[in-house]
């Protein structure tokens, strides 16, 4: 495989630096008799929900309209909030990976669909925010991905040349999406395969 100049890797944070796992939230909240399809259907592929990614949504909102819309009580969507947090644990490896990455001299940043309230817990549980060189968050910028824009926001944002950049994502629809503007991409399955394809893309850390 020819090697590329590559100067900054890109991470995904849902799936990849965190587990992300909206199956889980549901079943600790409604139980394990819930119909979890059916409620990642209502929450997770609600309008309301995509606007809560946009920024253009409080929390308080967010629950006040799942209870009008489903009927869900309001305790229930306390416990759904606490378990929408505390079930994103670190993914192994992968806060190694991101430093010796970085210690190697290649930039790092952060590009996630992704809410403050998410990101800020994030931030205060774990140490691997810290070492990025920078972040869009879609929350702040109003855009998702695989929107084209939310790329160049990043690029544009770091002065990054697209050519010079790499970006990992659970989701092969975002890896088109950066790849359609230029970028390098690699669907994320765990830490030791992200390395491989790395090295194999001329990476050397």
């Amino acid at each position: 495989m020819e090697k590329l100049a590559i100067k900054n890797v890109i991470f995904d944070i849902g799936n990849v630096m965190v587990r992300w796992s909206p199956e889980e939230i549901i079943r600790l909240t409604f139980g394990e008799n819930a119909d979890i399809a059916l409620i990642r259907s209502e929450v997770f592929q609600n309008e309301v929900w995509m606007n809560y990614n946009l920024g253009n949504m409080t929390q308080k909102q967010v629950s006040a309209s799942l209870i009008q819309q489903f009927g869900f009580s309001s305790d229930q969507m306390d416990c759904f909030f606490y378990y929408l947090m505390t079930t994103q644990i670190q993914i192994f490896g992968q806060q190694q990976l991101l430093q010796r990455i970085k210690d190697a001299g290649f930039g790092v940043y952060a590009l996630t669909d992704n809410v403050i309230d998410i990101v800020n817990y994030l931030k205060e549980q774990y140490d691997f925010w810290a070492l990025f060189d920078g972040e869009v968050v879609s929350d702040d910028v109003h855009l998702l991905k695989p929107q084209p824009e939310i790329y160049h926001h990043l690029l544009d944002t770091y002065q990054l040349k697209a050519q010079e950049c790499v970006f990992t994502d659970d989701m092969s629809r975002n890896i088109r999406g950066c790849e359609a503007v230029g970028m390098h991409g690699i669907v994320f399955e765990n830490s030791a395969q992200l390395e491989a394809r790395l090295h194999e893309l001329g990476l050397e850390f």
